[in-house]
C-alpha cells in the first residue's frame, strides 16, 4: 500500500510539473499575441492542458486529440496559424510513443489528427501558408516526438530485459556449481558406505567367531549375538543413507574411482597412454584413511585429466610430500602458448566445469584446503589433506571455483583465484552489471556471461540510437543556425501598430529612439524599394507584425538630417 502510494504521489508530482511547462509556454504565447481574446486563447487551453496531462497516462491516445484541437483553433485564426500549442502536442505525442506499446493504434491517432488538420484548412478555404503548416508543423510534431518516445520506451525494456537475462544466467550459474557439490557429496557417500561398511562387515564377523567360542558363556553369547544384530542393522543403515544420496538409477556416481586402485596405477596408466607425466613422493608413506586416500586419488585424477583436456602435450608433475600431520599433493602443468592447441580445444561444452567445484567439495568436507592458480612453472593445483578425515568446521557452503563467461569453472589451464575460490554473489543482491572495458574490472579477469550479452546488447542499441539521429542532427548543423538568425532579424525588426501612430514627422530621431525597433526591416520588397520618396531622404522599412509564417504590412520610415520628414505604410504583396 505505502509503494502504491509513493508511485501514485510521484506521477501527480510529474503531471503538475509538466502542465507547468506547458502552461507557460501558452502563457507565453498569449502575452506574444498582444491582442488575444482572454477566454479562448488562455483561459480554454489551460483547462483542456489540465484535462490532457492527467490522460495521458491512461489514455495518452486522447489527450494527443485534446491538444491537437488547440491547434485547429490556431487554423481557425485569421491572423496566423502558429501558436505555443504546438508545443504541448509535441511532448505529449512523445508520452504517446513511450507509454504504449504497440504502434498500430497510435499510427491510427496520429493520422486521425492529421486529417482533421487539413479537413479543417480545406473547409475554411486557408491560404496557402496555412496549408503549408499544416502539412509539415503539425505532422511534424505529431510523428517526429512520437519516434523519439518509442526509442525512448525501447531502451528502458532493452534495460529491463538486460537485467533480467543477468539474474536468469547467475541463477542458473549458481544451481550448476550446487549440482556439482550434491553430486560430489554422493560420492562420497559411496565411498564411505564401500570403506566403513567393509570395517563393520568385519566386526560382524569377528563377533560370530567370538559366539562359538566354548568358554563363554550363555550371556555372553547372548550379548555377541545382540551386538551382531547391531552391527547389521548399522550396515544396513549405512545402505539405505547412501542409496538416498546417490543419484537417480542409470548414472554411476563412483566412475574414475577403482576400490582398489592407486595414485601409483592411475600414473602409471596416464603414463602408459602417452601422457608426459612424472611423479615423485617424498617422505615415509603413513597409513591413511580410506577416504584421504581416496580423496588424494581424486585431486590427481581430476587434475590430470584438465591437463590433457585443456593442455594436451605440456608436461605434468606430479608431487606428494607426507608430513607429519598431514599430505600435500601438487599437480604442475606447463601452460602452452597463445593459439597451441589448449585454446583450440577449449571451447565450452554441455555439462563441463564440474570437476573443480566437486574437487573442493571433497578435500573441504575431509577438512583440508585446496589451491588452484596460475605461478611458476604452470597452472597449480595444491590439496592439502589431513590424515585422518576430521569434520571441517564451516558456517556455509563452500565457494565454488572461479567460473569462465561460458559457465565452466576455471580448470587446469585458465584464470582462477590465489585462493581457488570465488566469492559468491548474495542470493538476495542484484548481479553486478559488469562491463567489458570496464575501468574497475582488473586486467584478466574473466567476465560472467551474462555481464557480456548485456554489454553487447548496450553496445547495439547505442548504435541504433546513434544511426536514428545522425541525420536530424546533420539537417539541423546546417539548418537550424540560418532559421534562428533569420527569426532573429525578422522579431527585432517589428515596430507595433500602437508605437507606429506615436511617430510624428518633424521629430527628431533622439527624441523618436525609445519608439522604434533595435534594426530595421533588411528584406523590404522590391515595390517598396522603388516606391517615390521624398529628395535626399533616407528611407527605413519596418514590419508591423511578428508573424514569421505570413507577410506583414511594412512602415516606411524617411527621415532627413536626422528628421522624420515621412511615414507610410507598404500593404504586404502589393505589386
Amino acid at each position: 500500500m505505502l509503494n502504491t502510494r509513493t508511485t501514485s504521489a510521484r506521477s501527480a508530482r510529474g503531471d503538475a510539473a509538466l502542465w507547468t511547462v506547458l502552461a507557460a509556454a501558452t502563457g507565453y504565447g498569449f502575452w506574444d499575441a498582444g491582442s488575444a481574446s482572454l477566454t479562448l486563447d488562455l483561459v480554454l487551453p489551460l483547462a483542456v492542458l489540465a484535462v490532457a496531462v492527467p490522460w495521458s497516462r491512461r489514455r495518452p491516445g486522447a489527450a494527443v486529440v485534446l491538444v491537437n484541437g488547440l491547434c485547429v483553433m490556431g487554423l481557425a485564426d485569421a491572423s496566423t496559424p502558429g501558436n505555443a500549442h504546438v508545443l504541448s502536442l509535441a511532448a505529449l505525442s512523445c508520452l504517446l510513443g513511450a507509454r504504449v506499446a504497440e504502434a498500430r493504434r497510435p499510427l491510427l491517432v496520429l493520422a486521425g489528427c492529421a486529417a482533421v488538420d487539413l479537413a479543417t484548412c480545406a473547409v475554411l478555404r486557408a491560404q496557402p501558408v496555412w496549408w503549408f503548416y499544416a502539412l509539415t508543423v503539425l505532422p511534424a510534431a505529431l510523428l517526429l516526438p512520437w519516434l523519439a518516445g518509442r526509442h525512448w520506451r525501447g531502451r528502458r525494456q532493452l534495460v529491463r530485459e538486460g537485467w533480467r537475462l543477468a539474474r536468469g544466467l547467475e541463477e542458473r550459474q549458481h544451481l550448476v556449481a550446487e549440482r556439482a557439490r550434491l553430486t560430489e557429496r554422493a560420492e562420497i557417500a559411496a565411498d564411505m558406505h564401500d570403506s566403513l561398511g567393509h570395517a563393520l562387515s568385519l566386526v560382524a564377523l569377528r563377533a560370530g567367531a567370538l559366539e562359538l567360542s566354548p568358554d563363554l558363556t550363555d550371556r555372553d553369547r547372548a550379548d555377541l549375538a545382540d551386538l551382531r544384530g547391531t552391527i547389521a542393522d548399522a550396515v544396513e543403515q549405512v545402505r539405505e543413507t547412501v542409496a538416498v544420496l546417490q543419484d537417480p538409477p542409470g548414472r554411476d556416481t563412483g566412475a574414475g574411482l577403482p576400490v582398489n586402485d592407486t595414485v601409483e596405477d592411475l600414473l602409471s596408466r596416464a603414463a602408459a597412454s602417452g601422457v608426459p607425466v612424472r611423479w615423485e613422493r617424498r617422505g615415509a608413506s603413513p597409513p591413511l584413511s580410506c577416504l584421504v586416500e581416496r580423496g588424494m586419488y581424486r585431486v590427481v585424477q581430476e587434475a590430470l585429466t584438465n591437463a590433457t583436456k585443456h593442455a594436451p602435450d605440456c608436461s605434468i608433475s606430479v608431487r606428494i610430500t607426507h608430513e607429519p600431520d598431514r599430505t600435500r599433493v601438487s599437480v604442475v602443468n606447463a601452460v602452452p602458448s597463445a593459439g597451441g592447441p589448449a585454446h583450440a580445444g577449449a571451447g565450452p561444452a554441455s555439462g563441463v566445469g564440474r570437476g573443480l567445484i566437486g574437487l573442493q567439495e571433497r578435500v573441504t568436507v575431509l577438512g583440508g584446503s585446496l589451491r588452484t592458480g596460475s605461478g611458476s612453472g604452470g597452472f597449480h593445483v595444491t590439496a592439502v589433506l589431513p590424515h585422518r578425515a576430521t569434520t571441517a568446521a564451516r558456517t556455509g557452503t563452500p565457494a565454488p571455483g572461479p567460473v569462465t563467461a561460458t559457465g565452466r569453472p576455471a580448470g587446469i589451464h585458465g584464470a582462477a583465484s590465489p585462493t581457488g575460490t570465488a566469492r559468491r554473489p548474495d542470493p538476495g543482491m542484484a548481479p553486478d552489471p559488469i562491463r567489458a572495458g570496464d575501468p574497475d574490472t582488473a586486467p584478466g579477469e574473466v567476465l560472467p556471461e551474462s555481464a557480456e550479452r548485456l554489454a553487447s546488447v548496450r553496445s547495439d542499441a547505442r548504435r541504433r540510437s546513434a544511426l536514428a539521429f545522425v541525420a536530424p542532427v546533420v539537417a539541423a548543423v546546417f539548418f537550424v543556425p540560418s532559421a534562428v538568425y533569420l527569426a532573429w532579424q525578422l522579431t527585432t525588426s517589428v515596430l507595433p501598430p500602437s508605437r507606429y501612430d506615436e511617430l510624428t514627422p518633424g521629430v527628431p530621431r533622439t527624441e523618436l529612439a525609445l519608439l522604434l525597433p533595435a534594426r530595421a526591416y533588411p528584406y523590404p520588397p522590391d515595390h517598396a524599394r522603388s516606391a517615390p520618396r521624398p529628395p535626399g531622404a533616407r528611407c527605413e522599412f519596418y514590419r508591423s507584425g511578428r508573424d514569421l509564417l505570413d507577410e506583414v504590412d511594412l512602415y516606411r520610415l524617411c527621415w532627413s538630417g536626422g528628421t522624420l520628414l515621412t511615414k507610410d505604410t507598404v500593404p504586404a504583396g502589393r505589386p
